[in-house]
């Protein structure tokens, strides 16, 4: 049975390797990094693991070192809405921290994750005194606003094959999930709880995506051959046509 309250007692410093995949870091002076590293804590979060809740007072801001997570909330009707997934690189929730709120969504692991925080009373410290770390975090801003935009365009489109296009192309965005690359480390089963659809026909449109040689299915995941094409209206008409 899932504990959503234990990740708290599982937390450790993070190690050296799992620091270098910390995009921020990068940008912050000397000082600057060692109060950050000292203030952030990973864990080893199983499959189902709630990372936050809906409505919990907000305690860190959270990223994904490895793994892959999924936002999302529960309608009144009990049927879970998806935002969006969270692969290896993101950082999430920099809203919520900036306005100190409960969180409005919940944040689930799909598979076996490493999740790091950092406080956020040390996350607005950084905004405080940091020119790269206010820089990093407006672009996530930025970026956000255009994914969530996105994303109500995709659940407005019938046509499921496009609709796994346009899903995977937020998963490779470069800005918000810098880890990813240009392999995806996902499942099928995976990407059809993120996309909304069955497994099956998420089956049928990676076929068809990998027919146009946009993507190459490999053992546990998806290799993006032309990533332009995968966010283009080119593929939208030929699924439309199809």
């Amino acid at each position: 049975m899932t504990q959503p309250f234990s990740l708290y007692h599982r937390r450790r410093p993070p190690t050296a390797d799992e620091l270098a995949g910390i995009p921020w870091l990068k940008v912050l002076e000397a000082g600057e990094y060692d109060r950050a590293v000292c203030q952030l804590t990973v864990v080893a979060a199983q499959t189902g693991d709630y990372v936050c809740r809906v409505g919990r007072p907000l305690a860190y801001w959270f990223g994904v070192i490895e793994g892959l997570l999924k936002m999302s909330s529960d309608t009144e009707q009990g049927q879970t809405m998806t935002f969006a997934g969270v692969p290896p690189g993101g950082w999430f929730g920099e809203g919520t921290a900036l306005k100190r709120e409960s969180y409005r969504y919940n944040i689930q692991a799909l598979r076996k994750s490493v999740v790091a925080g950092i406080p956020v009373d040390t996350f607005h410290w950084l905004l405080d005194h940091s020119i790269g770390f206010n820089r990093f975090v407006m672009n996530q801003l930025n970026e956000r606003l255009a994914q969530f935009i996105a994303a109500r365009e995709i659940d407005r489109m019938n046509n499921p094959d496009l609709r796994v296009a346009r899903s995977l192309a937020a998963l490779f965005n470069p800005v918000l999930y810098p880890g990813v690359g240009q392999v995806l480390r996902i499942t099928q089963q995976e990407l059809a709880y993120l996309v909304g659809l069955s497994r099956q026909r998420v089956n049928e449109a990676l076929a068809a995506l990998k027919s146009a040689g946009i993507i190459r299915v490999e053992y546990g995941g998806l290799r993006v051959m032309d990533l332009d094409a995968l966010r283009s209206s080119v593929f939208a008409r030929a699924a439309s046509d199809s």
